[in-house]
C-alpha cells in the first residue's frame, strides 16, 4: 500500500486550501465529492490517502480533477442565486 509522507500530506492540505479557495469550494463541499465522514481536514486527507493507497498520484489526480470537473458542470447547470436555492430547498423543490 502507497501512503503519503507526512511531508506529501502537508503539500496536499495546502493545496487543497489553495484549490477550495480558487474554486469557491468548501470543506463541507470536498467532504461530499468524497463522500467522507466529516469536514475535517484530516478525515479529508485520509479519505484522499485511500484514493492514493489505490491509484497512486495518477489515481489521487484523476479524483480531484473529476472533483473539479463535476463543480464546473454544476456551476454551469445552476443559473439560480443562493438565495433562490436556499428557497427552494426551504420548499422542498430540491
Amino acid at each position: 500500500m502507497a501512503t503519503l509522507s507526512a511531508e506529501q500530506r502537508e503539500d496536499l492540505q495546502a493545496f487543497l486550501r489553495d484549490w477550495l479557495r480558487h474554486a469557491g469550494r468548501t470543506q463541507a463541499d470536498l467532504r461530499r465529492a468524497l463522500r467522507a465522514g466529516s469536514i475535517r481536514m484530516p478525515v479529508l486527507l485520509d479519505a484522499l490517502q485511500g484514493i492514493h493507497a489505490r491509484g497512486g498520484l495518477a489515481g489521487l489526480a484523476e479524483k480531484l480533477c473529476a472533483i473539479e470537473e463535476t463543480w464546473q458542470r454544476e456551476n454551469e447547470a445552476a443559473p439560480l442565486g443562493q438565495l433562490d436555492l436556499l428557497l427552494q430547498e426551504i420548499r422542498g423543490d430540491v
